[in-house]
């Protein structure tokens, strides 16, 4: 089981991996990074992405299960598509109450937008915090 380094270099090394990170969604603090940033500033980035993943996870409409008192984290993931790439957000579902996602900025030209999914939500079920 990985810790969040071995995380975020597995992460780093999937094809078209330009940047990752681990985020609080809570407070918007970025737990650990590797690789770019979209926008030069790996903590800003972690802010803005806890905008999004907050947005998801708190509003019932895309979160049902939360207003149905499922245990985990309401969303499984998130996929925002730009010309030029693709981030994506899973959420990390932990034995304590988790706000944590992890991030992954991939190239769109040369990354493979359904592997990465994949190999990020078995990331997310492996991942050791604390």
């Amino acid at each position: 089981m990985p810790g969040i380094d071995a995380c975020l270099q597995e992460a780093m090394n999937l094809p078209g991996a330009r940047g990752a990170a681990i985020v609080d969604w809570t407070s918007g603090l970025a737990l650990g990074t590797a690789g770019e940033s979209p926008n030069g500033d790996h903590e800003a980035t972690a802010a803005e992405t806890a905008e999004l993943a907050r947005a998801a996870a708190e509003y019932t409409a895309f979160a049902p299960a939360a207003a149905a008192g499922h245990k985990g984290p309401p969303v499984e993931d998130l996929i925002v598509t730009t010309r030029t790439g693709y981030h994506l957000l899973s959420f990390v579902e932990t034995t304590f109450d988790s706000s944590v996602f992890l991030h992954l900025w991939l190239d769109r030209d040369t990354g493979n937008l359904a592997l990465a999914r994949l190999r990020l939500g078995q990331l997310a079920e492996r991942l050791v915090l604390g």
